[in-house]
């Protein structure tokens, strides 16, 4: 695919794909349904950080209003995806896949990418293979699969492909096997798809912040996850929706654990091919050493709540030079070259330089 030379940032229109929480809702979905969707203060915020560095930008929506457009014969310069999708094994990778298929350049990863992360037992075998530790694990897809091999108790379960701490609560960390069967019914029936199970690490929990590609990839930030007092020391989908309660956010004060969280991530990062930015889940094992959980390359970017913006912010990168950060990784990767914003040094906030 080869695309032009690179245009100014005021010379480009840039398409904005989302999908509007309140949309969903107001067809019946479920606030749990809705949750890994996006307010209209999220669109509003990217919209604003992009107008703020001279692009123009139009609002496209959901992936059904993206085909609509491209049908009708609308086109842009670069397309800002944030689709997440609600139906389906490759929702969101609907959207990147569209966007190929007409040749318009987009920001963020690609659909195999989108695909394989959001398929957490596909991802973890991606990364094991690659030698990146990862918690051992096993997949339940049917009653009979209960009866199977499975890591030592303690156990932690969840949906295979679900985000924002959906089907996970205080249930599940289990620790015998009529826990692990009643769970594993409770999720399978709810959720419709395989659970997951995975050794349970009773370590200390973080996010990386990651921006750029390739060999340019950089870690922005690692932020601690610190459970308030009398909140189980679980990410559930309620500490989540609540966590200005339930959790504290603090950067990593202890540089060599820190240090080992970042190569880790940046090593899954560079195997998973993500493109731009996003974030890397990581938690400590007994032995205190850090091993992945997984990888949110489509990571939320609401400028008040999300994590990815929330630790920038720790490591001195407001909203707008996040949103200017993710463009130039884009264009770059796309064009060959930046286009001068307000873009600020890399030394500033890597942990490590190329």
């Amino acid at each position: 695919m080869v695309f032009p030379l690179s245009p100014g940032a005021n010379e480009m229109k840039i398409g904005l794909t989302y999908d509007l929480r309140s949309e969903y809702l107001s067809l019946g979905y479920s606030e749990e349904d809705t949750a890994e969707l996006d307010k209209t203060e999220t669109i509003e915020g990217i919209e604003t950080a992009l107008h703020s560095l001279g692009y123009q930008t139009e609002r496209i929506g959901n992936a059904r209003s993206l085909m609509m457009r491209l049908l009708n014969g609308n086109r842009w310069d670069l397309v800002f995806n944030i689709c997440e999708g609600i139906f389906g094994d490759g929702r969101e990778s609907l959207v990147p896949a569209i966007l190929d298929d007409w040749q318009i350049p987009y920001v963020f990863s690609g659909a195999a990418t989108m695909a394989l992360s959001l398929n957490k037992a596909f991802c973890k075998r991606v990364v094991r293979d690659a030698g990146i530790p990862t918690p051992d694990f096993c997949l339940i897809r049917s009653e009979e699969d209960m009866n199977g091999p499975k890591p030592s108790f303690p156990l932690f379960l969840k949906p295979v492909m679900e985000g924002s701490g959906k089907g996970i609560g205080e249930y599940s960390l289990i620790w015998n096997e009529e826990e692990f069967r009643q769970v594993s019914r409770k999720l399978l029936e709810r959720y419709n798809q395989a659970v997951l199970v995975e050794e349970y690490l009773p370590g200390r929990e973080f996010t990386v912040g990651i921006c750029g590609n390739g060999k340019e990839a950089r870690v922005i930030g690692v932020m601690e996850v610190i459970f308030k007092n009398e909140v189980p020391d679980i990410y559930s989908y309620e500490n989540k929706q609540n966590y200005k309660e339930a959790v504290e956010y603090q950067n990593a004060e202890d540089g060599e654990t820190a240090a080992a969280c970042a190569r880790l991530a940046l090593g899954v990062w560079e195997i998973t091919g993500s493109r731009d930015s996003g974030r890397v889940d990581v938690k400590l094992n007994r032995m205190g050493e850090p091993e992945f959980m997984e990888i949110n390359p489509l990571a939320g970017l609401n400028f008040k709540d999300s994590d990815l913006p929330i630790l920038a912010r720790m490591n001195g990168m407001d909203f707008t030079q996040l949103i200017d950060t993710i463009m130039q990784a884009a264009l770059k990767r796309i064009y060959g070259t930046e286009i001068p914003s307000l873009i600020i040094p890399r030394e500033q906030y890597s942990y490590y330089p190329a």
